[in-house]
């Protein structure tokens, strides 16, 4: 059976993007951090994405800048599967991807029952979908050290919150902490 693992990074004060829904306050580019996404590229699986992450990857990732900036990131981003669940995209035309409108729980598990492990990069409000209906099996977040004050909260609204156990940390020289947990 598939894993599913979500990969998030966060302020301080819980918020994936700020007020205005951006979301370039998380990168803090240096070769440490460029090599961690390296590293956790090469990974392989299924990516899966709401559309709003889908549309920022896809309008970046394919590029020659990005080829240029992340080549190991972008090439093997580019040449993994990927699932986008959208209700209002009428296509997806990124290399390698489906476009997915069924119901997200049932999609998810349906897909869990392959041998294709995946991972979700951002997509804030599916992640917390995934995780009200007990889907996600790994929860992989990047802290920043930034206090945003407010914005769009990782988790808001989840009735019963999944118990989490820490798997490992790891602290990174630009301030970044590195936290993964699976439910417990």
């Amino acid at each position: 059976m598939a894993r599913l693992s979500s990969f998030m990074s966060v302020s301080v004060d819980g918020c994936y993007a700020d007020r205005n829904g951006d979301m370039s306050w998380a990168h803090r580019d240096d070769a440490e951090m460029r090599a961690f996404t390296a590293e956790n590229a090469k990974g392989g699986g299924l990516l899966v994405f709401g559309r709003l992450t889908y549309q920022m990857m896809a309008a970046y990732w394919p590029t020659p800048l990005a080829a240029k900036n992340e080549p190991a990131v972008a090439e093997a981003i580019n040449q993994l599967p990927k699932v986008v669940f959208s209700k209002t995209l009428d296509r997806a035309e990124w290399s390698n991807t489906t476009l997915v409108r069924g119901d997200l729980p049932r999609e998810i598990a349906k897909l869990k029952e392959g041998s294709l492990d995946m991972a979700t990069l951002g997509s804030g409000t599916l992640v917390a979908a995934l995780a009200q209906a007990n889907l996600i099996d790994v929860y992989q977040l990047m802290i920043v050290p930034v206090i945003l004050g407010g914005g769009k909260r990782l988790f808001d609204g989840i009735a019963k919150p999944p118990r989490l156990e820490l798997e490992s940390t790891r602290r990174f020289a630009n301030g970044n902490v590195f936290v993964c947990y699976r439910p417990g």
